[in-house]
């Protein structure tokens, strides 16, 4: 990535944007969600889901929802997709626990019934279900209308794990780090893009890197959902993971105080680039925001890393060592 204010180009002297300034503070999220757990003493037992003990097993949940990329979905009236999105954002937390997915509900807040809304976002529920060999045990569509503006949609999915299937949570120093490519955004930073790239274009406008797609469609590509890793990842050893949502590539820093060092980080999509230049965004904001290529990571012993990289479309990006930093592309992220 090129930082704007590095080229010396009339774009270093527009009003730089961060997500903090769009209304998004991820540390102030962070705390906010700490004080809530706090609150009611809760013990979670990783990063990314909460476990109950049922025996020999054990039930973990995950809950999340679709963000303001909905906004998107709602400006160029396509909502073929975000079910996609709703279904990817819970099952890959679940995956980065080490645990299968089995069973998933959702819930629809609505100000007005829409029928072909609904029907659409049931389409892309139908495929991530289908994707992420899921089961729909039910849902809820509330109608309030003085409570929600548009619509809101999120989801909570239910998975099953072996005592010994739970990863360790910790990676060692002297792992091997695998990357795996994301589709592009995801679902995670739309608020900052969209304020980008809404500068001087519409969602409609042609997306200048893919002439093929608007804008909009291009930040509409669905989630990746990685629970084909599931396997490979037990069966390789695999001690911690990570799912690169909110808060970009500082969630590696969620497999333990250690230095990520990502010296061959996988390519960003060119939707990075074009939400980096209209939004003269800094490399390090980009990357504390945004995927940037790679929608997942794992930490393993190095001597399994190639085992694992050649059953799957993941590639050794770097090495763990000792610290508490993630170093990438001359950045270092705490």
């Amino acid at each position: 990535m090129t930082d704007p204010a590095d080229d010396g180009s009339a774009a270093a002297d527009e009003e730089r944007l961060t997500y903090a300034d769009t209304g998004v503070d991820i540390e102030a999220s962070e705390d906010a969600t700490a004080a809530l757990l706090e609150a009611f003493g809760s013990d979670l037992r990783t990063e990314y889901a909460g476990l109950i003990d049922i025996g020999d097993r054990y039930l973990a949940l995950a809950t999340d929802g679709v963000g303001t990329k909905l906004l998107v979905a709602e400006a160029i009236e396509d909502y073929s997709t975000i079910g996609i999105d709703c279904i990817a954002m819970n099952v890959n937390d679940l995956v980065a626990a080490g645990v299968e997915p089995v069973a998933f509900v959702d819930y629809l807040a609505i100000d007005e019934p829409d029928e072909d809304l609904t029907n659409e976002i049931g389409e892309g529920l139908a495929v991530g279900l289908e994707e992420a060999d899921l089961t729909m045990l039910g849902g809820e569509t509330a109608v309030m209308p003085e409570v929600v503006k548009g619509f809101d949609l999120a989801g909570t999915c239910a998975g099953l794990a072996g005592k010994d299937e739970v990863l360790e949570g910790e990676a060692a120093v002297g792992d091997a780090l695998v990357g795996f490519p994301s589709n592009g955004i995801h679902s995670n930073g739309l608020t900052l893009a969209r304020e980008a790239v809404t500068r001087d274009h519409e969602y409609t406008d042609e997306f200048p890197l893919d002439p093929e797609r608007t804008i909009g469609e291009e930040l509409l590509r669905p989630t990746r959902i990685y629970t084909d890793l599931l396997e490979p990842m037990h069966e390789h050893d695999v001690r911690a993971a990570a799912h690169v949502t909110g808060g970009g590539w500082t969630n590696l820093l969620r497999m333990g105080e250690r230095e990520y060092v990502i010296d061959d980080p996988l390519p960003a999509q060119p939707v990075f680039e074009f939400v980096q230049a209209e939004g003269n965004v800094t490399d390090e904001e980009m990357h504390c925001t945004f995927n940037m290529g790679t929608g997942f990571v794992v930490a393993l012993p190095e001597d399994r890393a190639d085992d694992l990289v050649a059953e799957t479309d993941g590639r050794v990006i770097g090495r763990v060592e000792d610290g508490n930093s993630v170093e990438i592309r001359g950045l270092s992220l705490e």
